[in-house]
């Protein structure tokens, strides 16, 4: 058996053909994937028993290397050979570390305006950078739930870098979401097409509309909770396992029981409060002026740093 053969959904203890198929189908295309997987997860899409659904996470776990004890310096090792992604503001890149990251989930949160998409939109033009030049030459996939995608506007940011735009549009794999569902499933899709292409960055603009919309009053509020999680944990497990940047733009709320200090906070509650790495909040000042502040991270100090969108993108 060649060690390409051994590493199929075929190659685990209790996968036979039928049931290798309706996993791919359901978006469980490799062996990481399945290592991750809730035991419930899999009974549901695999249609097979607890016990079975068991047998192969614990096999995919021990073919993967998963769930194994490693020391500080192995964890630091990793961390070391992280992606990063330039804003194309050093201001900006300074105040991240550098750049967006892979292995994480980074979240900007702000008001209508204050440049979240505009964000969105030069870092799919910016992972497609060499590597000397700050990017990670790969490709970007760009979730749009609220229309906000303009393909014009990254021709007019390709060319600002010195790009050609008709490759770097090509570059760029997009998809609209309607509804909170299908939003889910595009996460499980992207995986495979992660796995097929080059692409290192996938943008989600924005995370929390559709379940803002569609799960509304306190009754509701666990539902949206409960699959909220799950969409973030697949966010991750696809960051993790393929060393990508998931980039995500998230909606405010205003605190009418905050008098005193800035009464905006960020839609998703608890659950996304521990699940995004890095929160930025964005807010507007002068014309065309915007400001970046570390909201939380397990890294980096909280400041903050001025930077401007302009025709041709981010700029210091």
């Amino acid at each position: 058996m060649t060690e390409e053969s051994k590493r199929t959904l075929e190659s685990l203890p209790g996968v036979g053909e039928a049931t290798a198929q309706k996993l791919r189908e359901a978006g469980y295309n490799a062996i990481e994937s399945l290592a991750v997987a809730t035991v419930a997860e899999l009974r549901d899409v695999a249609e097979i028993g607890e016990a079975q659904a068991k047998k192969i996470i614990s096999a995919a776990r021990e073919a993967a290397e998963i769930g194994l004890f490693v020391t500080a310096d192995k964890v630091l090792e990793r961390r070391e050979k992280i992606g990063l992604i330039t804003t194309s503001s050093p201001q900006f890149d300074d105040l991240l570390g550098g750049g967006v990251e892979t292995q994480a989930v980074t979240e900007v949160f702000g008001e209508f305006g204050s440049g979240k998409t505009q964000l969105a939109h030069q870092l799919c033009v910016n992972v497609q950078l060499p590597p000397d030049q700050k990017g990670l030459e790969a490709k970007a996939i760009y979730v749009d739930t609220e229309n906000t995608f303009r393909p014009e506007r990254i021709r007019d940011m390709a060319m600002g870098m010195g790009l050609d735009p008709v490759k770097v549009l090509q570059n760029i794999y997009y998809i609209r979401s309607y509804n909170t569902d299908q939003q889910l499933l595009i996460a499980e899709k992207a995986e495979k097409m992660v796995e097929e292409e080059n692409v290192r960055l996938i943008v989600v603009d924005s995370l929390t509309a559709h379940f803002r919309a569609e799960f509304t009053g306190r009754g509701m509020l666990a539902d949206r909770q409960q699959k909220l999680n799950r969409h973030l944990m697949t966010l991750h497990r696809i960051a993790d396992l393929h060393d990508l940047a998931i980039f995500v733009t998230n909606q405010v709320m205003a605190r009418p029981d905050i008098f005193f200090g800035d009464p905006t906070r960020p839609i998703g509650g608890h659950v996304l409060a521990h699940s995004a790495t890095t929160r930025i909040y964005l807010r507007k000042s002068k014309p065309p002026k915007r400001i970046a502040r570390i909201f939380d991270s397990p890294n980096l100090p909280e400041r903050e740093v001025v930077f401007t969108v302009t025709e041709q993108g981010i700029r210091d």
